[in-house]
């Protein structure tokens, strides 16, 4: 081995960046890649992919649980979802939170466009180049988006909820997002601790969520026996759990910027709080009704996945088994909370990602581990309770705190101008409702029987009716809905 020449060797060797260039150099004359190891590279592309695979996963998982003639809008507004806030994040969304020259609040233009994105280190690792960040990060806000605009379920407008996915990306999530992770922000300098989106993705989107529906009104029917339903595809909605679990791998494990053991920490831990949360929710289920509910299985693993991942690479995998059962046993009981307050949050998006994200950065706060953050030879923290960091709670406190009261109240004043604009208004009509979103604005079913059946005002709950299915009459029972 002694007789081989390195330099004839077909790799490529990495050197640690030399800060002379601001796009990381020329690369017509310069090999950019030599900053970066190929590892690193391979890790977050992969975890990319795997943020995004979430995002129909949420589709699915709002579909699940919605009305059949209104599962396809939410599906719908997922993927859109992935589009308008990709070109957002492009335009500007990514500069407004990771520039190298933001404030503590929000970035600033100098990557208009993606400008100059390309070789340099990243805001969040120089073990990443910005381009590389830049797309991994875009996933985060996609999927937030995504999450929020399930508030709209059965009885809103499509036209104004893509409108306000554009909105509030810029105007709600950019500023979270920037001042908890880039290092200028102000709960990122405060010392606050949130690896992959306690407050950016759940928190913020939680409010926004309850925001909506506050704004949008309650459902027609709602409080009546007409609203008492199962979700109507069970199947879906596990393959939607399927997706969102896989998915957090990426969305957790990427969140360390580097194929170190701290991405592996946090892969763990995910898992372990995934799976302990659905087992507490289903228990918690079983003791009403003596049933194993896989619907509430599959909620208890999305308030697991939820609720560890702010503290996912900094707490130890004991630690998992904490955010599971709390996390868990915390958004179940919140999802009564929408009948307390008398919001109609259709698919408890508050109770899971609002309650969830507050829940995980409390926990983190208590449980969070300096030599867990150091698992990647480089991050250095004070830690929490463990290490006898007490006010690191009150960081936390005051991130979530801030996280809520800012998209709340954001978000209610944009939904408040948007119905005040023409065209805009948020609401579908009442005969939209009941026809079904996915008829009167997609002209589309998620299911060819759908479109056999309408609402028929009756005493009986389900009377024969003859429906037509391509020119032939055929007898089927037709579901009623009873007058509010």
């Amino acid at each position: 081995m002694s007789n081989i020449d390195p330099d004839h060797l077909n790799y490529i060797p990495f050197v640690k960046y030399n800060g002379t260039s601001p796009f990381g150099g020329d690369s017509v004359s310069e090999n950019l890649n030599i900053w970066y190891e190929s590892g690193n590279y391979a890790w977050l592309i992969t975890a990319t992919a795997l943020v995004l695979l979430m995002i129909p996963g949420v589709g699915f998982f709002y579909s699940g649980l919605a009305r059949r003639k209104s599962a396809l809008s939410l599906i719908w507004l997922s993927m859109m979802a992935t589009a308008v806030v990709s070109f957002q994040w492009f335009f500007w969304g990514y500069s407004l939170v990771f520039s190298h020259t933001g404030g503590t609040f929000l970035g600033d233009l100098a990557n208009f466009g993606f400008k100059g994105v390309l070789g340099r280190p990243s805001v969040g690792s120089d073990k990443i180049p910005d381009l590389l960040f830049a797309v991994y990060q875009g996933m985060f806000s996609a999927i937030t988006v995504a999450l929020a605009i399930g508030a709209a379920a059965e009885r809103g407008r499509m036209l104004p909820c893509v409108v306000f996915m554009f909105v509030w990306a810029t105007l709600i999530y950019d500023p979270i997002a920037c001042w908890t992770w880039n290092s200028s922000g102000w709960s990122f300098k405060m010392g606050g601790l949130d690896f992959a989106g306690g407050t950016p993705v759940h928190i913020s989107s939680g409010s926004a969520a309850l925001a909506y529906s506050l704004m949008l009104g309650k459902r027609r029917g709602h409080g009546t026996h007409e609203l008492n339903y199962r979700p109507h595809n069970v199947t879906h909605i596990v393959l939607g759990t399927v997706f969102l679990w896989v998915g957090w791998f990426g969305f957790n494990g990427g969140s360390a910027l580097a194929a170190n053991l701290r991405a592996v920490m946090a892969c763990v831990v995910t898992n372990l709080a995934a799976s302990v949360g659905g087992i507490t929710w289903c228990l918690l289920d079983y003791r009403l009704e003596q049933k194993w509910s896989t619907v509430g299985f599959c909620s208890g693993v999305i308030a697991g996945l939820v609720a560890i991942t702010p503290g996912s690479g900094f707490v130890p995998a004991w630690a998992a088994v904490v955010y599971g059962v709390v996390g868990g046993a915390a958004c179940n009981y919140a999802t009564k909370l929408k009948f307390v307050i008398g919001v109609d949050d259709a698919l408890d998006i508050f109770a899971e990602h609002g309650v969830g994200g507050m829940v995980g950065n409390i926990l983190t706060g208590f449980f969070a581990a300096d030599y867990i953050a150091h698992l990647d030879g480089v991050t250095v923290i004070p830690g929490g309770w463990l290490n006898g960091h007490y006010v690191q709670l009150g960081y936390q406190v005051a991130d979530s705190c801030a996280g809520f009261a800012y998209s709340f109240g954001g978000t209610c004043i944009i939904l408040f101008i948007m119905n005040l604009i023409p065209g805009l208004s948020l609401r579908a009509t009442e005969e939209a409702e009941i026809l079904g979103i996915d008829d009167a604005e997609l002209g589309e079913f998620a299911y060819d029987y759908v479109e056999l059946t309408r609402e028929v005002i009756s005493d009986d709950d389900t009377i024969p009716k003859m429906s037509s299915e391509n020119g032939a009459s055929v007898p089927s029972p037709v579901a009623v809905e009873k007058p509010a």
